[in-house]
């Protein structure tokens, strides 16, 4: 299970990286060498930087708000194909109920 990080310290860790993204070559080698001090995953200080760099339309890609969004419009697309096939069932067995040769 991946270990979980509080807000505060994403915040810091991301905040560090970006003061002091212009001394590194790249985003990654500015996490390899920060990460370990501040005992976070290279990786995962990666991503979190990365998504920073998103949000403040600093980068291409997809906002934390929009993914947001379109994880909820996905659940309620899930769910309306879930009534929706239920109507369809409903429909199918009232229309047998109803059907006057099967009397």
């Amino acid at each position: 299970m991946p270990k979980r990080y509080p807000a505060e310290q994403r915040e810091r860790s991301v905040k560090m990286v970006l003061d002091h993204i212009d001394e590194y070559t790249s985003v990654y080698a500015a996490c390899q060498a920060i990460g370990p001090k501040l005992d976070v995953g290279i990786e995962r200080l990666r991503v979190w930087t990365r998504q920073a760099l998103v949000d403040s339309d600093q980068a291409p890609g997809v906002t934390t708000n929009e993914q947001r969004r379109i994880k909820e419009l996905e659940r309620e697309v899930r769910d309306l194909k879930e009534a929706n096939e239920i109507l369809k069932s409903a429909s199918v067995f009232f229309a047998r109920e109803l059907d006057p040769r099967r009397r």
